[in-house]
C-alpha cells in the first residue's frame, strides 16, 4: 500500500506543529520550539546519515533503529547528557504518538518507535548559593548608571520570585503591581501563572527601572542597549559577569557556573532554610509536583545538620562540641579545587 501525499513526512510535520500542538493540545510556544529543536536534528542527523536531501526524505526512514541512532549520536557525539537525550526522546516520542494516530497503516513502525525505552540518568545535587553569596553579586551592579540599575533589578528579582530565565525575559510592566499589595503575575511552564509577592527593596527597583527606561519597546520590563526585550542569552551574560566581578571578594565562587537557574535553585533553598512549608515552595517556583521541590531538601546539607543536632537532643546525646562549623575559606577553595 502506496502512501497518500497527506501521509508524506513534510504533511505530518506541518500538521503537528500548525494544527495538533498549537490547537489540540494547547501546547505553548516553549513546548512547540523544543519539539522543533528535536526533529530538525533527527531530520537532519536521517538526511546526512543517508546521504539525501532533506526533502527526499520519507516517513518510512525514521524507523526505532534510526531514531536509536540518533539519540546515540546526541549523547556520544554532541556531548549530551542522558537527561537532555531523554528529553529530546520525550519531543519525538510526542511526534511519533501523532504519526500513530494519523497513520494506522504503518502503526507497528510507530509503535516500535515508542518502545524505545528512556535511558536512566544520574539525577546530580542542585547547585545552589547561599543567601550571602546571592546577596553579594546582586550588589555588583553599578548602581549608578542606568545598565548597572537595570541589572541589579534583574538579579533582585530572579532571587526573588526564583523566576525563570523565560519568565524573567517576557516579563511585561502590566505584570507588576508595585503598590501594596506588591507582587508579580508570572507565566510559565505549561501557560501557568502564578502570583508571587515582591520585596519591597524589589518593588522600589522596579519603579525606579520604569523611570528611568528608554526604549522602542516599553512594553517590556527588561530591555538591552537597542531598546529590545533583553533575551535568555542576555540575562546569563548580565548574570555570569557580576557573578565573576564578586570573585575578587568571595574566591570560593570561582569555581561554580553560576546561571539563572543557579539563583532559582537558591531561592528555594532559602525558602527551605526559612522554615517554609514544601507545599508553599512548589507553588512559589511553579513545580507541577512536589516531588521536584523535594528534590532540594536533598542537597540543602546545612539542613541536614540542623536535623542531626535536633536528633542528637532527641536522643539524649550530646554532641561532641556545640560549637557550629563553620567551614574556612581557604579549606572551602581547596575542596572545590578538587
Amino acid at each position: 500500500m502506496s502512501r497518500t501525499p497527506t501521509h508524506g513526512l513534510f504533511a505530518q510535520v506541518e500538521a503537528y506543529f500548525t494544527d495538533y500542538l498549537p490547537k489540540q493540545r494547547g501546547a505553548s510556544v516553549h513546548t512547540v520550539r523544543a519539539y522543533r529543536d528535536a526533529l530538525t536534528l533527527l531530520i537532519k542527523f536521517v538526511a546526512e546519515r543517508l546521504g539525501r536531501g532533506v526533502a527526499a526524505l520519507q516517513l518510512s526512514d525514521l524507523d526505532a533503529d534510526v531514531v536509536t541512532r540518533f539519540l546515540d549520536h546526541i549523547e556520544l557525539e554532541r556531548s549530551n547528557t542522558p537527561a537532555t537525550r531523554n528529553c529530546r526522546r520525550a519531543a519525538i516520542r510526542g511526534f511519533f504518538k501523532h504519526l500513530l494516530r494519523s497513520d494506522l497503516a504503518h502503526s507497528q513502525q510507530y509503535m516500535r518507535v515508542l518502545a524505545i525505552p528512556a535511558k536512566k540518568a544520574r539525577q546530580r545535587p542542585a547547585t545552589y548559593l547561599e543567601a550571602e553569596d546571592v546577596r553579594l553579586i546582586i550588589n555588583m551592579p553599578d548602581r549608578r548608571t542606568h545598565s548597572g540599575w537595570r541589572d541589579y533589578t534583574l538579579l533582585l528579582l530572579l532571587y526573588n520570585c526564583g523566576a525563570r530565565v523565560s519568565e524573567a525575559a517576557g516579563l511585561r510592566w502590566d505584570a507588576l503591581q508595585l503598590t501594596a499589595p506588591r507582587h508579580v503575575r508570572l507565566f510559565g511552564k505549561g501557560k501557568k501563572e502564578r502570583l508571587i509577592p515582591l520585596w519591597p527593596e524589589t518593588a522600589k527597583a522596579l519603579h525606579r527601572l520604569r523611570g528611568i527606561s528608554r526604549g522602542a519597546d516599553q512594553q517590556f520590563v527588561f530591555l538591552n542597549r537597542h531598546g529590545q526585550p533583553m533575551t535568555r542569552d542576555g540575562i546569563a551574560y548580565v548574570l555570569a559577569k557580576h557573578a565573576a566581578a564578586a570573585v575578587d571578594t568571595n574566591q570560593t565562587l570561582r569555581h561554580k557556573r553560576i546561571t539563572p537557574h543557579v539563583l532559582r535553585h537558591s531561592c528555594a533553598v532559602a525558602l527551605l532554610q526559612s522554615g517554609t512549608d514544601v507545599t508553599v515552595i512548589r507553588d512559589y517556583l511553579g513545580h507541577a509536583s512536589v516531588a521536584t521541590t523535594g528534590r532540594y531538601i536533598t542537597t540543602n546539607l546545612q539542613m541536614k545538620r540542623d536535623a542531626m543536632q535536633a536528633f542528637w537532643k532527641k536522643a539524649g546525646i550530646e554532641p561532641a562540641s556545640t560549637k557550629a562549623w563553620r567551614p574556612k575559606a581557604d579549606l572551602l577553595a581547596f575542596l572545590q579545587s578538587l
